[in-house]
């Protein structure tokens, strides 16, 4: 998810643009681009590659089970882009989840409340240390507190 490309593939996918060149022409991205991007995907294990054609050999791509877990973030981060910058005549896109209208949003996987920044708190894991990008994390977010 490191570019912004990313995203806008992985939603087009979503969506059953899952052909190489259809996915060319809607985001107007170059083929050299798209190619390198595509294969990011694959390896890091958001898409997998699957055959249609033989001759001459084409693949479509699917969302992995990695890749379909961010399907309601990108659609949460749809929703906060519309809230913030409503395009003239409305959002672009609407929901639907089973048979009503929704807006996405992050929750709680425990009691279904929606997350925000005053509510959420965040504490050290096991699996945290002072690397770059999180060299003053644990000195400023927790405290000084690390594990």
């Amino acid at each position: 998810m490191g570019d912004w490309w990313a995203p806008l593939i992985l939603r087009d996918i979503f969506l059953g643009l899952d052909r190489f060149e259809d996915l060319a022409v809607d985001l107007g991205i170059s083929r050299n681009l798209l190619a390198t991007r595509l294969n990011d995907l694959v390896t890091n294990g958001l898409l997998d590659r699957e055959p249609y054609s033989q001759h001459p050999p084409r693949d479509r791509y699917v969302l992995t089970p990695a890749g379909e877990e961010l399907v309601p973030i990108l659609a949460a981060l749809t929703a906060w882009g519309d809230r913030w910058e409503t395009p003239p005549g409305g959002p672009p896109v609407r929901f639907r989840h089973d048979r009503h209208r929704c807006t996405p949003q992050v929750a709680c996987s425990t009691c279904g409340e929606p997350l925000s920044a005053a509510t959420l708190v965040v504490r050290p894991g096991p699996g945290g240390r002072a690397a770059p990008g999180t060299q003053l994390v644990g000195d400023r977010a927790f405290g000084g507190h690390r594990r």
